[in-house]
């Protein structure tokens, strides 16, 4: 039976049928959606320094060792580290000099020869002070001070009995385990729309004064990677007391010109001050402690409940509505035994994007959990973070980050004007502010220049009305100015180009961008996004622009070689990297300037005969997205599932690259997306159950909530 729900996230009026139905294909009775969810909760019974836990509402995170708090952050430290992050806490080192970007232009040539500027003077004064600001930072951290009976500190090591178990359907986090046989249990949640964490302990430990929760408050030290905490640099910022009760305290940190409000709140424990950015909370009696830890943006003290039921109780109350509301999956009725992992990767990855990847922002790489590139955003990856809300009828909150683009197009335009172009030029690695990092690479790519459009054009296949088109009117119009003004004309092989300068998605070229030109995809996708602009042109009366469609109809061709399609025209090292040229097949919607044929040969070589080592984590739902509109079911089963080490998945779910980048929430999006698309097919695919999955019988794919993809 089918069915459709409509949907109006942003207000506004219209069908969701016309992208794709969100209808349940599901065969028999209605999906069992608690089933389906629980039946991926993690259970830990070692510590993992690798697979730490987290609970969050989309905009802040808390992520807890295996005591269900931040108690071992060092040991951590070597796998994925602790942090207490929101969407809104950014914070910049000062500097003795002014850095200005400008300091770091290069001026380069260009295919029109004019001399171009581009940021990309890393040895320039002030590039690396720039690249590290603003940096994202850990709130506070909030861990559990153990003492063994003759008065030494417990160690990671002494816990014995670990049980810790992550309830994804209520988003609480449970973890027992016991210090020389004495049991301690640790309730963790965080509150729905606030960016708070609620803890309960529980032990007899509190009544022999062995254990408390600490709460403590460090200097962001802005570093690239993993380590949040400068603990040594005491002199360097504030916790001011501004009110205590009874049962709470109230603070103002001051971090050089970054502030915000911290609220501690106890029940059945004593709250006491024990060094400058340090507070303890104690048992006053036998009874456990609970507490609530609130952070606010602007400083301002917040009325949150102590006690941990009600935390507990809304927690429960925000996740069940969130695994409601979106699509699932349903793969349990198939006989391939691959489906639990796969399902298992589908589960956790809707878990992680909920917790961290719902906020005002586009997120960086490794979301809320911890810090990659200074916590910096990378607009190209945005694809891979947020396309899938979209698909997954969660496209509020792709809207929400939209909004972002909206705001900043002042800053991008500005950008264009300085290289003598019209319109907006979306950068590569930015801040929420807009300003763009230095780098030898990010002002080289252009990949992510379409994407707006791509986003846009989502959000009005779901909600097809004039008010959409009004809201986004002016960011594809701005978006596809520049595009079509970037492209420079080639009189002697009849063709827009791309480049010289230019890096493409694959990003293995940085030293000859120079030379570089014509990537596969950027092609692709430079016609597709010009051709859909002059489309949102169309439905707003307007006429289209000819010097628009001029462009999309006289790209340059795709490269070939050797009868496969490769990354550009100029291709220094094969067979590694990005396999980027699958993408002009896996992202974009049929096109007749990419030949079905030769993208299939192009598909069979990059599975079996790529360097996979070389990789990232969104290569493989690319390589399945791509195989699922050839109408190789199998192909993309086995792209989703490739034993590389970086499409490993953790037992939290996160998406593992290697020490460095331990956590890499593009892919987790990336699979997704690729789900989705393999579940409720794509625009212009075969009307069939589940096309992107084999069609040999062994996959029973049972959804609903989801939307075609285009």
């Amino acid at each position: 039976m089918f069915s459709c729900r409509l949907r109006s996230p942003l207000a506004f009026v219209g069908v969701c049928f016309i992208l794709g139905m969100t209808a349940s294909i599901a065969q028999g009775q209605p999906i069992d959606r608690h089933a389906w969810v629980t039946r991926h909760n993690v259970h830990l019974t070692e510590p993992d320094i690798w697979s730490p836990l987290s609970v969050g509402n989309g905009a802040f995170c808390f992520t807890a060792d295996v005591t269900g708090l931040q108690t071992f952050e060092a040991d951590y430290l070597e796998g994925i580290p602790l942090g207490t992050m929101a969407d809104w806490a950014w914070h910049t080192t000062p500097s003795e000099r002014e850095c200005r970007l400008e300091n770091t232009f290069i001026k380069v040539p260009s295919a029109d020869g004019r001399e171009v500027a581009y940021p990309i003077n890393l040895k320039a004064p002030g590039a690396a002070w720039l690249r590290a600001n603003p940096h994202k930072f850990s709130l506070g951290q909030i861990g559990l001070v153990m003492k063994k009976a003759d008065g030494s500190a417990v160690a990671l090591d002494d816990l014995e009995k670990v049980d810790q178990r992550l309830d994804l359907w209520q988003g609480v986090l449970t973890s027992r385990f016991a210090v020389e046989g004495v049991p301690v249990t640790v309730m963790t949640c965080c509150r729905p729309g606030e960016d708070a964490v609620a803890v309960r302990v529980e032990s007899p430990l509190l009544a022999e004064k062995r254990l408390a929760v600490r709460v403590a408050f460090a200097y962001p030290n802005g570093e690239w990677g993993k380590t949040f905490n400068e603990w040594k640099a005491a002199d360097r910022h504030q916790t001011e007391l501004v009110d205590r009760r009874d049962d709470c305290v109230r603070l103002r940190r001051k971090v050089d010109t970054t502030c915000y409000g911290c609220t501690i709140g106890a029940a059945g424990g004593a709250i006491k001050r024990a060094a400058p950015h340090e507070f303890l909370i104690e048992s006053s009696g036998d009874s456990p402690v609970e507490l609530t830890v609130a952070f606010s943006e602007d400083g301002s003290s917040l009325e949150v409940p102590w006690d941990f039921a009600a935390s507990q109780k809304a927690s429960a109350e925000a996740m069940e509505a969130y695994w409601k509301e979106g699509g699932i999956i349903d793969l349990s009725q198939s006989s391939d035994p691959r489906w639990r992992e796969l399902e298992r990767r589908i589960v956790l990855s809707e878990y992680l994007m909920g917790i961290q990847n719902r906020g005002r922002t586009c997120p960086q790489e490794t979301g809320l959990t911890c810090n990659s590139w200074h916590g910096k955003f990378h607009l190209e990856m945005h694809w891979w973070h947020s396309v899938h809300f979209a698909l997954w009828g969660r496209e509020d909150v792709l809207a929400r980050q939209l909004e972002w683009y909206l705001k900043t197009m002042a800053v991008m335009r500005r950008t264009a004007e300085i290289q003598g172009y019209r319109g907006v030029r979306w950068g590569k690695m930015l801040g929420p502010d807009g300003r763009e990092a230095p780098s030898s690479i990010g002002p080289l790519l252009v990949w992510q220049q379409p994407h707006p459009i791509y986003y846009a054009e989502l959000l009005y296949r779901h909600s097809p009305d004039q008010e959409v088109l009004r809201r986004y009117a002016d960011l594809v119009e701005q978006t596809a100015e520049f595009m079509a003004d970037f492209a420079e004309w080639n009189e002697e092989r009849g063709c827009f180009e791309l480049g010289p300068p230019f890096i493409s998605a694959r990003e293995f070229s940085g030293a000859t961008y120079g030379e570089n030109k014509n990537g596969c995809f950027e092609l692709a996708y430079w016609r597709w996004a010009l051709e859909t602009a002059n489309q949102w042109r169309g439905r707003l009366g307007l006429e289209p622009r000819s010097d628009w469609a001029r462009v999309a109809e006289n790209m340059a061709p795709l490269p070939v070689v050797d009868g496969i399609y490769t990354e550009q025209e100029r291709v220094l090292v094969p067979d590694g990297g990005h396999p980027c040229q699958l993408a002009a097949w896996g992202l974009l919607p049929k096109s007749p300037v990419v030949d079905e044929a030769t993208m299939v040969r192009t598909m069979d070589h990059v599975l079996h005969h790529w360097n996979h080592k070389s990789t990232w984590g969104w290569d493989y739902p690319m390589m399945a997205m791509t195989a699922a509109r050839l109408g190789r079911g199998d192909w993309a089963v086995e792209s989703l599932l490739l034993d590389e080490t970086k499409n490993t998945y953790r037992p939290n779910g996160h998406n593992y690259q290697s020490g460095r980048l331990p956590c890499y929430l593009p892919g987790n999006g990336g699979l997704l997306t690729a789900a989705a698309m393999m579940a409720a097919g794509w625009e212009g695919g075969p009307e069939r159950e589940a096309p992107g999955f084999p069609q040999d019988g062994t996959w029973t794919v049972r959804w609903e909530g989801l939307h075609r993809g285009l």
